[in-house]
């Protein structure tokens, strides 16, 4: 079986890459990841940062950037992210008050094609990495994440699926993935295991939880491999789709530590051959 580059999410580390960034970063390296995908600098200018991956021998394939730390310097932020030597930006996640269904949605899909463009300029593919409230249903019936990609078109916003909250949402990740064949750089590889709804999915991402939601269900993130996710078929999709890189996050580790995590997922996928 064909496989691709495996990267992981320097956010599943956060507790350790805070600390020591450099160190991190040869532990993750050494299990045999090919690259990483950042999530901030970790105290570092973006020199320091390109320095420390040159040493160590890794690529950084992409950043997360969050999308008020764009949008208050665009260029700038850009150029960091230039000097590290990414492929690829996400916009990673919305706070409440810019999703869907909110009063600013529209205006921050503008704000979006804005970002894609700057970073095309600079020969920086822009993806947006999505969660499930993204799945909520426009006036014309389509996903409210369906109708960014459907606005902003492919040469300037690529895709970047995460699995795991595909599949909160209700439909199949793999499936999801071929949908947007050619349009998937990049696939997030996020196992998880619930029982039926839990309202502290959000607030292990660090995100307050609303009061109303039902708190009756159980939801835990796990190591790739160690959940419900069918990962055989995603990754074939990956493939399918002609995607070029696939990223390993956890967002929180759950009774081991989180360099044990991102190791057993990195295990299990070698398991399959990748």
């Amino acid at each position: 079986m064909k496989t691709l580059p495996v990267a992981v999410q320097v956010y599943s580390v956060r507790d350790y890459a805070e600390k020591d960034f450099k160190g991190t970063i040869q532990k993750i390296k050494d299990m045999g990841y090919d690259g990483v995908e950042l999530a901030g600098l970790y105290g570092l200018e973006a020199a320091g940062v390109r320095a420390v991956l040159d040493e160590v021998g890794i690529p950084a394939v992409s950043a997360h950037v969050p999308f008020q730390e764009l949008m208050a310097d665009l260029e700038g932020t850009i150029a960091k992210y230039v000097t590290i030597g990414v492929k690829y930006i996400a916009i990673p996640y919305l706070e409440e008050e810019d999703r869907p269904g909110g009063p600013k949605f529209e205006e921050n899909v503008k704000k979006f094609r804005e970002i894609c463009e700057a970073c095309k300029a600079q020969g920086i593919v822009t993806l947006y990495h999505n969660h499930d409230f993204e799945f909520i249903r426009m006036e014309n019936g389509q996903y409210a994440l369906d109708y960014i990609y459907d606005t902003i078109p492919a040469d300037l916003l690529q895709t970047e699926i995460d699995t795991c909250w595909v599949n909160i949402a209700g439909e199949n990740p793999a499936d999801y993935i071929r949908k947007y064949t050619g349009r998937s750089p990049v696939v997030h590889l996020k196992d998880f295991y619930k029982e039926g709804k839990a309202a502290n999915m959000y607030e292990l991402i660090g995100t307050e939880v609303k009061k109303e939601e039902d708190a009756g269900g159980f939801f835990e993130f796990r190591p790739v491999g160690g959940g419900m996710q069918d990962f055989p078929s995603i990754l074939q999709a990956s493939i399918d789709a002609g995607s070029k890189w696939v990223v390993v996050e956890q967002d929180q580790s759950n009774g081991r530590t989180s360099l044990e995590a991102i190791e057993m997922s990195r295990e299990y996928l070698e398991s399959l051959g990748w």
